[in-house]
């Protein structure tokens, strides 16, 4: 169910719409279900309905008379409430959407459970599946209600009757959504022949270029460069910036000037001081030392990637907040660098999980410093054409939208859980698209069956319990490529393996192999270890205690055919 509220000035006009039924077709049958005392005049059940109108409005309107000859009624006195269900619910009697008005009253103030002195109401059902309830909101002792945050606490209250009534839960909000578009901002985009309005458009541009700038001045001066894009600084008087105001060239009033958004206007993190705090909280990413190879900026973002879901399980939740507005960035920049068969999917992903980045939980942005510092530097990096270092990347990327739909359901964040779930959808299909040609080049590679065995028995004593489901995978071939070539790169791919393993539990992996593969493509990238430093590591392996291999998994592995060699 949901609720929709608005004040008015007029009782006579608001009652009048109600009971329409010549101008407004959809008003089937309109009659009063409930009301302040049970003995409302109807007009939808008089002979004579617009003498019983006048009649109602007088009844609801005395004691905003009496309040008005005092100077004490207020300019809006008129409380419309609308309340409406799911398309799904089922069709609710008159008695059940009496009860339900009754606790929406009760439950806003506008009268109080056993207070006599309660604003007078009615609630009018004009159609199956909502109700309108009007209320004048002087009470009988001539003082204005006190109906603050009425929409929070009807929202409750109608999260309580869904479960009582067996109705669709609807997800609900926690008041740090961005602002939805108005509906005449919805109709100027469809008469200009836009898809979004300017509000949506604007709010996207200004998330990328927050996700691809380090700095407040390269942030404006990357707006300041998107085509169609207005934008406009505003100073203290000290010279300091104070805010940002942006629009849209083709959005214009009625006198042909700019309709400006601000940024807390966009999104309530979008504001200059939010961004501002942001882009302080960047760490510089290293440079390269004379003599060694520079790290691979895809390879660091994606480890970084990787390591999120363990923040997330910590019991910082400010900081949990943090990284995933930075992963949010990310995200908010992988269409300015991705193929462009695949940029439609990954906006959409970005655009969905906008939602999962905020809740009620302040981010302490500095704990993500080296996250959003890695996610900087690999924009700066030209991909891979064969699309894997991306495919790379949203691997890890959807395994932190899984943590973080976990997450936000600890935390009872409804409306994050939903987007994080459809988020899920887009980076699902963005990947499955780019990881199909490296994985298949690496699949149709034909290694000995001498080479497969030996990868298989490794699966098997490293990942007992996701042996059988890696080996099942059709990434498996992949996986074993890169271990063989691991090797004759002079890898330990035992060691390589292990590390792959030992980074993130396989839990939350529907294609675990597919993992497993990225990372080591990843890990084997790195310098071949030297004999001094195998040497080393071979001595603190000796000094660990030994622990024996189960007997179900030390088992001489005998050929097989391809078919079969995973059984």
């Amino acid at each position: 169910m949901i609720a929709n509220i608005r004040s008015g000035k007029e009782t006579a006009g608001l009652i009048r719409y109600l009971f329409d039924t010549k101008r407004a077709k959809d008003h089937t049958d309109p009659h009063l279900v409930a009301s302040w005392d049970g003995f409302a005049p109807d007009p939808g059940r008089s002979e004579d309905v617009d003498a019983t109108r006048n009649l109602l409005v007088a009844d609801l309107d005395l004691h905003v008379k009496q309040a008005t000859q005092l100077g004490r009624a207020p300019d809006r006195h008129v409380w419309h409430c609308s309340v409406r269900a799911a398309p799904k619910d089922r069709i609710l009697s008159d008695e059940e959407w009496a009860d339900i008005a009754r606790r929406i009253v009760v439950a806003t103030g506008i009268a109080p459970e056993g207070d006599p002195d309660g604003c007078r109401w009615v609630a009018v059902r004009h159609a199956p599946d909502h109700i309108h309830i009007a209320a004048t909101k002087v009470r009988r002792d001539l003082r204005t209600a006190r109906h603050w945050n009425d929409y929070l606490t009807a929202d409750r209250e109608l999260a309580t009757i869904e479960k009582e009534y067996g109705l669709r839960q609807v997800v609900r909000g926690d008041r740090t959504a961005a602002k939805r578009p108005t509906r005449a901002e919805q109709e100027k985009a469809h008469r200009q022949g836009q898809q979004k309005p300017a509000r949506e458009r604007l709010r996207s541009t200004v998330r990328t270029a927050v996700a691809a700038a380090t700095s407040t001045e390269e942030f404006v001066h990357l707006l300041s460069h998107v085509d169609g894009v207005l934008v406009e600084v505003v100073y203290f008087p000290s010279g300091d910036v104070r805010g940002y105001k942006v629009a849209c060239e083709d959005t214009t009033t009625a006198d042909n000037k700019p309709v400006w958004f601000s940024g807390s206007e966009l999104a309530p993190d979008l504001s200059f001081p939010k961004v501002r705090e942001r882009l302080e909280a960047i760490d510089p990413q290293p440079t390269a030392q004379p003599g060694r190879r520079r790290p691979n900026p895809w390879h660091q973002a994606t480890a970084a990637a990787e390591r999120i879901p363990h923040r997330l399980d910590q019991a910082d939740d400010e900081a949990s907040q943090a990284h995933l507005a930075a992963f949010g960035e990310a995200l908010d920049a992988l269409p300015l660098i991705a193929p462009q068969p695949v940029r439609s999917q990954l906006r959409e992903a970005a655009t969905t999980f906008e939602r999962a980045t905020r809740s009620r939980i302040r981010a302490d942005h500095h704990h993500a410093r080296a996250l959003r510092g890695a996610f900087r530097a690999m924009l700066r990096e030209t991909a891979p054409r064969d699309g894997a270092a991306l495919a790379m990347f949203l691997d890890a990327a959807i395994l932190v939208v899984i943590a973080a739909t976990r997450w936000h359901q600890l935390r009872h964040h409804d409306q994050q859980v939903a987007a994080a779930h459809q988020t899920l959808v887009h980076l699902q299909a963005a990947y499955d698209q780019l990881a199909a040609s490296p994985l298949a080049a690496l699949t149709q590679r034909r290694l000995p069956q001498q080479a497969v065995d030996r990868h298989i028995l490794r699966i098997r004593q490293a990942v007992p319990d996701h042996a059988q489901q890696v080996l099942d995978d059709p990434s498996f071939d992949a996986l074993a490529t890169l271990l063989t070539d691991a090797e004759t790169a002079g890898h330990d791919p035992e060691r390589l393996f292990q590390q792959a393993v030992d980074q993130r539990a396989l839990d939350d992996a529907r294609h675990p192999a597919r993992v497993l593969t990225w990372r080591i493509q990843r890990l084997s990238a790195r310098p071949v270890p030297s004999a001094r430093a195998r040497a080393a590591q071979a001595r603190s392996t000796a000094k660990l205690p030994s622990t024996p291999v189960p007997a179900a998994t030390a088992v001489r592995v005998t050929p097989q055919p391809p078919q079969a060699r995973r059984r």
